[in-house]
C-alpha cells in the first residue's frame, strides 16, 4: 500500500513572504510578529477573523485604560510610566495581530470580501479608540487643550488610515516609489506601527508632552493630505 506524501506545513518564513509591503518599523517588527503570531493560529487552527477579533479586543482594552486612568496619571496617583508600559506592548500586539490575519488568510487560501470588510471595520473601531486615549491622555496633562486640536488631530488619523487602505491593492499609488532607505525613513511619519511606538513612550516617559505628540502628528497629516490632492490632481488632469 503506498503511502501519501505529508502536507506541507508552512513556516513562520511563509507567512512573512505574503506581506504586501508597509513602513520600514511595520516590516521589521509588526509583520515578523505577525509572522510568529499567524502561525500560532494555523497550528491551533484559528480563522483569519479571530485574529482580527484579537487586534480589536486588545486595542478596546488598552485604549479604555489609557482613557480611564488619564485624570489619576496627570494627577500623580497612577505611574505614568505602569500606563504607558501596557498601551506600549498592548498596541503593538494589537497591530501585530492585524498584521497576522492576513497573512493566515493569504497562506491558507481563506481570503474573502466579508473577511476584508471585518478586519477594515475593525481597524477602523481600534483605531478610533487609539484616537479617543490619545486625546484623553492630551487634555488631561493640559486642560487647555483647544478642541479645534483634537478634531483636527481625529481628522487627520483617519486620513492617515484611509490612506493606507488607498495605498494597497493591484491600483495602489503612492507618491514616493523609491525603495531606498533615506526614503523609507522618511516615511516612518506615515508608518502606523512607528506612530504606536512613540505614542506608548509618550506616555510612559513624558506624558505631558502629548499635545505636542498630537500637534506634530495633526501638521503632518495635513500637510501630506495638501500634497496628496495636488499630486492626484496633477495625474488627473494628465489623464
Amino acid at each position: 500500500m503506498q503511502s501519501s506524501a505529508p502536507e506541507h506545513q508552512p513556516a513562520e518564513s511563509d507567512f512573512y513572504r505574503v506581506n504586501r509591503g508597509g513602513g520600514l518599523y511595520s516590516e521589521a517588527v509588526s509583520q515578523r510578529l505577525g509572522a510568529k503570531l499567524a502561525l500560532f493560529g494555523y497550528r491551533n487552527k484559528l480563522a483569519p477573523t479571530t485574529l482580527t477579533i484579537f487586534n480589536l479586543g486588545i486595542s478596546a482594552v488598552v485604549s479604555t485604560l489609557v482613557i480611564v486612568t488619564a485624570g489619576p496619571v496627570a494627577a500623580g496617583t497612577v505611574p505614568a510610566v505602569v500606563i504607558g508600559l501596557i498601551a506600549l506592548a498592548g498596541w503593538q500586539l494589537a497591530y501585530a495581530f492585524d498584521c497576522a490575519d492576513g497573512q493566515l488568510a493569504r497562506v491558507t487560501g481563506q481570503t474573502s470580501p466579508d473577511g476584508a470588510r471585518v478586519d477594515v471595520l475593525c481597524d477602523v473601531a481600534g483605531q478610533v479608540a487609539l484616537v479617543a486615549a490619545l486625546s484623553a491622555t492630551a487634555v488631561a496633562q493640559e486642560p487647555e487643550t483647544p478642541a479645534w486640536l483634537i478634531a483636527l488631530f481625529a481628522g487627520g488619523w483617519m486620513v492617515n488610515l484611509i490612506t493606507s487602505v488607498m495605498a494597497t491593492g493591484p491600483n495602489a499609488v503612492t507618491m514616493l516609489t523609491s525603495t531606498r532607505l533615506p526614503v523609507r525613513v522618511l516615511k516612518l511619519i506615515r508608518d502606523y506601527g512607528a506612530i504606536i511606538a512613540v505614542a506608548g513612550l509618550v506616555l510612559t516617559v513624558a506624558p505631558i508632552a502629548m499635545v505636542w505628540f498630537i500637534g506634530l502628528f495633526t501638521l503632518v497629516n495635513g500637510a501630506f493630505l495638501l500634497t496628496s490632492i495636488a499630486f492626484s490632481a496633477r495625474n488627473a488632469l494628465r489623464g
